[in-house]
């Protein structure tokens, strides 16, 4: 029988696996919405935008949430929310209809992540907790290849509200499991008091959240256009554009995660943090070369290869991340913490998608792909600035949270 703190793993990379199917899937069938509603580019962009902003501007509300109501309850009607709101989506008519859905549902997906994670922090101790956050992560990018994959498949064959009606239902049948099924910890931290006096004072996550923050600007560019791209360039089907501009950045990432979590639960046995953080540098500046193959001219294979390359290393140095963030806060405040650079992330994400938008007419997708790689040595940067704090405000968080999860270790 598989033990408790597993069971809650995974049933939370089930939900986060619809989380982001039903963030990312309209973007692979761009085409039909500008046929279907009269899109410009720019109006697709603000179809991403429009979510991650509403996402950003909620997170801090969510990351409380979090921190201070039960978490299993918290992500139960987080996944219901944001079902219903999938649903909606597949009645809009108009533009103005399909941006407001899509504000709504940044409203009710930012609840999630952050319950997610400090409840799987608070099933896991450091000796497993990378290997458990990698698999909800597994569970993410599973969501964004399958829901472009089936987003692509169904819009061709039954138009593009048929995958929204699809995944709404499913979402609504897994809220219903998450609430019988999904356990809180017993381990929980009880902390009552406000915690952004104390994140505000840590350096080290001020620096984590910068640098996952550049990371996220131009990720959300490749998430956003990549489908698009293939289509434009190679001429494909939008069946299988969809399938490969999500299957080349994210079956290459879910690989990496899956790996990356191993590895960063190998290095914090030796090192802990300060481990984690010189892996992350390291792979990051690793992951820059293959985005050479946007400089120079080059056929689909050779495209798609090095963006497996990219995606491949960059989930390796990412997947340090999450644990990483739960060693430096105090367990108390995980939720906030989490919260916090999700509002960081989506805020640069919607960035991301507008800028990438409002620059390929002049540039190109290969240029704006290729500008990525300057956002990723930033964040290289920065990852060692990370490290260099810990002494100072990372040990004492470091063993807290260790403590706090022993029970399940």
């Amino acid at each position: 029988m598989i033990e408790a703190r597993w069971r809650v793993v995974a049933l939370l990379a089930s939900a986060a696996a619809l989380n982001y199917a039903d963030r990312t899937s309209l973007s692979v069938v761009f085409p039909l919405l500008r046929a279907d509603l009269g899109l410009s580019d720019l109006q697709l962009a603000a179809i991403g935008s429009f979510f991650l902003w509403s996402y950003a501007a909620a997170s801090p509300l969510a990351g409380w949430v979090a921190d201070r109501f039960p978490r299993q309850r918290v992500i139960t009607l987080s996944l219901l929310a944001w079902s219903l709101v999938t649903l909606l989506t597949g009645f809009v008519t108009t533009a103005n209809q399909m941006l407001a859905t899509r504000v709504l549902l940044g409203l009710s997906e930012c609840f999630y992540l952050p319950a997610a994670v400090a409840l799987i922090a608070d099933h896991h101790s450091s000796a497993t907790r990378g290997r458990a956050l990698a698999l909800h992560s597994f569970g993410l990018n599973l969501g964004l290849v399958g829901g472009g994959a089936l987003a692509g498949y169904l819009g061709q064959h039954y138009g593009w509200r048929s995958s929204l009606f699809l995944l709404g239902g499913l979402g609504v049948l897994l809220a219903a499991l998450c609430h019988f099924a999904l356990e809180e910890s017993a381990a929980r931290p009880a902390g009552q008091t406000l915690g952004w006096r104390r994140l505000l004072a840590n350096r080290a996550w001020l620096l984590l959240t910068a640098q996952a923050a550049l990371v996220a600007l131009g990720t959300w560019m490749f998430f956003n256009w990549m489908p698009l791209y293939f289509q434009e360039r190679f001429s494909l089907s939008l069946a299988f554009a969809g399938f490969s501009g999500t299957a080349v950045l994210q079956l290459s990432a879910v690989l990496g995660l899956l790996a990356g979590g191993w590895l960063t639960d190998a290095i914090a046995r030796r090192s802990a943090g300060a481990g984690r953080l010189k892996a992350m540098a390291w792979l990051y500046l690793l992951c820059v070369p293959p985005l050479v193959v946007f400089l120079v001219p080059a056929g689909f294979a050779t495209v798609a290869a090095g963006v497996v390359a990219f995606s491949f290393i960059k989930a390796l140095a990412m997947a340090n991340e999450p644990p990483a963030l739960c060693e430096i806060v105090d367990p108390q405040d995980r939720g906030s913490a989490q919260s916090f650079m999700n509002m960081c992330n989506t805020l640069a994400g919607g960035i991301g998608v507008l800028l990438a938008g409002a620059l390929k007419a002049d540039f190109g997708l290969s240029g704006v792909f290729a500008s990525t790689g300057l956002l990723i040595l930033l964040s290289a940067a920065l990852t060692v600035a990370v490290r260099r704090c810990l002494p100072a405000t990372g040990s004492r968080s470091q063993s807290a949270g260790t403590v706090s999860s022993t029970a399940h270790s």
